[in-house]
């Protein structure tokens, strides 16, 4: 008895917890959102953010309530908008975007003001004047887009980051990531671009960088689509109106148009 009594009293507290807890679960239960739940089965579960979300979970949910648009995941692409889009009974239309790096500099082009030998990071080093690079607006080049991208789209080749559109999914991440703004999305189906990102003038231009746009102009004029325009002495190409002729690209000197 003295053995048998503790297994007894053991037992009956278990069997008192058991049921204590089926209870609970029964009518302490947090009701399942189906919608959101299908939603959640849509998306790649990448968890990159790019959405603005806190993963696939918080995306889902904004969805399922109708606080985020359905084109939202650029990680899933046109395949996942579609999915979202027939899971809540509307429509929606996807332009796939990859990654590009609007800088035509690296190592042997691009010009330094300063010799820079602290932390390997573009935005640390774009801290102190600028950046190490003549040109404020150029590529630091030290790959802070490719350790953000979680696909491995980026790879840095002699301080130019290289962009492997096959992998690249558009989610943004490297973006977010340049402190110069030299990454930038555009459409996968592009044509001629503009590889540059400076918006100086005249000789601090061609100074800075032998690779620069110089909004000469000469790319406007060979343009009978009237897709190329200058902004803030950069040359500026419409994507829609674009048909990849390739005049633009014979008429820049300086071979800023790719």
């Amino acid at each position: 008895m003295e053995i048998l009594l503790p297994v007894i009293i053991v037992a009956v507290i278990g069997l008192i917890a058991a049921i204590g807890l089926s209870l609970a679960s029964k009518f302490m239960a947090v009701p399942v959102d189906e919608t959101q739940e299908k939603l959640r089965e849509a998306l790649p579960g990448a968890n990159c953010g790019a959405c603005g979300y806190s993963g696939c979970d918080g995306y889902a949910a904004a969805l399922a309530n109708g606080e985020a648009k359905p084109d939202g995941c650029t990680a899933g692409g046109a395949s996942t908008a579609e999915a979202i889009s027939k899971i809540l009974g509307i429509e929606v239309k996807v332009e796939p975007k990859v990654a590009f790096i609007a800088c035509n500099g690296n190592n042997e082009i691009s010009k330094l003001k300063y010799e820079y030998d602290g932390m390997k990071s573009c935005s640390a080093a774009s801290l102190l004047h600028a950046g190490p690079l003549d040109c404020k607006f150029g590529c630091v080049g030290f790959g802070d887009c490719a350790k953000a991208c979680v696909f491995g789209a980026i790879t840095v080749e002699n301080g130019k980051p290289i962009v492997c559109e096959e992998l690249c999914v558009g989610c943004g991440t490297c973006v977010k990531a340049c402190p110069k703004g030299t990454v930038v999305l555009v459409p996968k189906e592009h044509k001629n671009l503009v590889a540059c990102s400076n918006k100086l003038k005249g000789a601090a231009v061609v100074k800075g960088c032998e690779v620069s746009c110089i909004a000469c102009g000469m790319c406007v004029k060979q343009c009978d689509k009237g897709a190329i325009s200058i902004v803030d002495n950069l040359a500026v190409i419409d994507q829609a109106l674009c048909d990849g002729c390739g005049k633009c690209k014979s008429a820049c000197k300086r071979g800023v148009l790719i």
